[in-house]
């Protein structure tokens, strides 16, 4: 999927990856390729990003928004 991360400042994350986890409102999600499209608000957490080549990232977040979209795309806006 593609994965686009940002803050109000920078990029924190763009490119290609094969999950997304992180902490919402409604608990914990994880988000693999070809998820239903969704929007959803993201809370105080550990985001865990898996890339293509099998590295992990992961961003504390103190708040935001996550979007699913139909085209197999992710864009989450955070506060850091």
């Amino acid at each position: 999927m593609k994965l686009s991360i940002y803050s109000l400042k920078k990029v924190l994350f763009q490119g290609s990856a094969q999950l997304l986890n992180c902490k919402t409102q409604l608990g914990e999600i994880t988000v693999l390729d070809n998820h239903e499209p969704l929007i959803i608000v993201l809370t105080k957490g550990t985001a865990r990003i898996k890339d293509d080549t099998g590295n992990e990232h992961f961003l504390e977040i103190k708040s935001g928004f996550l979007e699913v979209r139909q085209e197999n795309e992710v864009r989450c806006i955070v506060e850091q």
